[in-house]
């Protein structure tokens, strides 16, 4: 999960710190996602999927497939 983490930031140019503070948090912090020190809790997993425009399937090596699935209208 963590390279793919780390893979698609690198994909859109971003540093560490610039995809941090889209997270609304420090850098450190979210160092610590991209190397495994601390787990990614399930609410920021929930917003890099979205802002890469993936799955969390794909985030968590659950499925290849970079495309999420098609969400339901409310």
């Amino acid at each position: 999960m963590y390279s793919r983490i780390r893979e698609l930031r690198e994909d859109k140019d971003l540093s560490q710190t610039q995809l941090a503070k889209i997270l609304g948090m420090s850098q450190t912090g979210y160092s610590k996602y991209e190397t495994g020190e601390n787990d990614v809790p399930t609410s920021i997993l929930v917003a890099i999927a979205n802002y890469h425009e993936t799955s969390a399937d794909y985030l968590l090596g659950l499925t290849d497939e970079k495309k999420p699935y098609p969400r339901k209208a409310k």
